[in-house]
């Protein structure tokens, strides 16, 4: 305690720096100091265990209840043996909020706890004075500290505050050593290493120092605070080599890189813009030439979809197929196989694209079609009673061919007044010259 006195003491005497900063006779007092803040958050640590061993023997349940170190010593020196304290109290309310206020009368008066003997009591007491005044002396020197960054190191104090500077300059040994330094190592500066053995690793961040917990690094999300903490490091790399040649004393740089650092910020934080449906262009080869032609139709004929396919593939909903058969189990003739449908094979002929008949076939395709022979009730769709046999009154039976008048008028009508009909070659007898009619 008499050292951080005599520290603090020198401390108001420096106004400026003169000279190279690892020359200046406060610089050696600023890096000490925060070596010693260091030792004071440790030494702190050790006193909190030293009072929650000892005042757990009065009041178990309170280091659950309040999980802050000072704001622990603080409530344990006020409230002592007499846990009825805590009930409308003016100084714990001060230090606790009043539901934790509430949370702790109603435990103390439930609590397992002992009463202290005198001897325990004041030694609890000694440590909760030593605790406070302890982190009275490290907040002075803090102050002083961040007081003097802003003339030893001025772009790095403004790009992550005056503490965080302090602290990484004197983990590095100087601002000199502090610009000699990668911006990856700088990161890492002040990183805790931990060995907690049997102990949740989940709540240790490895790879964190200084800046990772800075306040311009922990006002982003989570998720965000890693990549910030590399950016941040690079940047404090840049700034750290201007402070050390004593460039850009009005902090210009330094406001330049904390700008540059927010806007990126802001870009990383920006809700991804809103996806348009875009047409598809047009396709930039021109349209393919289609083959067409007889060959071509008559091929598309050929592999075209026949009935029968087409009665295979189609399914009734609602009713058990049968399986065409045990190797393959689940395939089945579809319509196919159903009573009633009397599908035969044939080839499919689009009646838009069927290739023309020509004359001649159509006037073969008549003459085949016409009807020789007796009417018969095959050929001609007429009572089954109809016959060829026909009663005259001189010969009794004859047959005759009912159709014979029929196919005369047939011919003459094909001769002369069909669709396919051509001029008939006529010789005129007097003149002797061909005419056609």
């Amino acid at each position: 305690m008499q050292k951080i006195e005599e520290y603090i003491s020198k401390q108001p005497k420096a106004t400026e720096v003169m000279g190279p900063v690892e020359a200046a006779p406060e610089y050696r007092v600023i890096v000490d100091a925060n070596n010693l803040t260091v030792e004071i958050e440790n030494e702190l640590n050790i006193i909190h265990k030293f009072i929650r061993d000892k005042y757990s023997k009065r009041f178990p349940e309170l280091e659950s209840l309040v999980p802050n170190a000072l704001d622990y010593i603080r409530t344990v020196k006020e409230l002592g043996n007499s846990l009825d304290k805590c009930k409308n109290n003016e100084n714990v309310q001060q230090i606790l909020t009043n539901a934790t206020i509430m949370v702790v009368s109603v435990t103390a008066s439930t609590t397992q706890g002992q009463q202290l003997t005198e001897e325990e009591l004041e030694r609890i007491e000694e440590a909760c004075d030593m605790a406070l005044e302890l982190n009275q002396s490290k907040h002075r020197i803090y102050e002083y500290v961040e007081s003097r960054m802003s003339f030893i190191a001025p772009n790095l104090s403004i790009i992550v505050g005056a503490s965080t500077a302090a602290k990484i300059m004197g983990i590095a040994g100087g601002l000199t050593n502090l610009s000699k330094m990668p911006a990856c190592n700088i990161m890492l500066l002040g990183a805790q290493r931990k060995t907690l053995s049997g102990f949740s690793s989940t709540s240790v961040l490895p790879h964190t120092g200084y800046i990772y917990h800075s306040d311009i690094v922990q006002s982003l999300p989570p998720d965000l605070r890693r990549k910030a903490a590399r950016l941040v490091a690079a940047k404090c790399t840049l700034a750290a080599r201007v402070d050390s040649f004593h460039e850009s004393q009005d902090g210009k740089v330094g406001y330049d890189l904390k700008e540059e650092i927010e806007r990126k910020f802001d870009k990383w934080q920006e809700p991804p813009p809103v996806k348009q449906v875009k047409p598809l262009p047009a396709p930039l080869d021109g349209q393919r030439k289609k083959r067409g032609g007889r060959r071509y139709r008559k091929m598309k004929e050929r592999l075209g979809l026949t009935e029968i396919r087409k009665q295979a593939n189609r399914m009734s909903f609602g009713e058990i197929e049968e399986d065409a058969y045990q190797e393959d189990l689940g395939f089945s003739l579809g319509h196919l196989g159903k009573s009633g449908s009397g599908r035969v094979r044939q080839t499919q002929v689009n009646e838009a694209t069927k290739a023309r008949i020509s004359k001649t076939l159509q006037r073969t395709l008549q003459k085949q079609s016409m009807v020789y022979g007796g009417k018969s009730t095959i050929r001609d769709r007429s009572s089954g009673t109809a016959s060829s046999v026909a009663f005259t009154p001189l010969q009794g039976l004859e047959i005759v061919n009912p159709q014979a008048a029929e196919k005369k008028v047939a011919e003459a009508n094909q001769k002369y007044f069909s669709s396919m009909a051509e001029f008939v070659k006529v010789k005129s007898e007097k003149n002797g010259i061909m005419t056609n009619s």
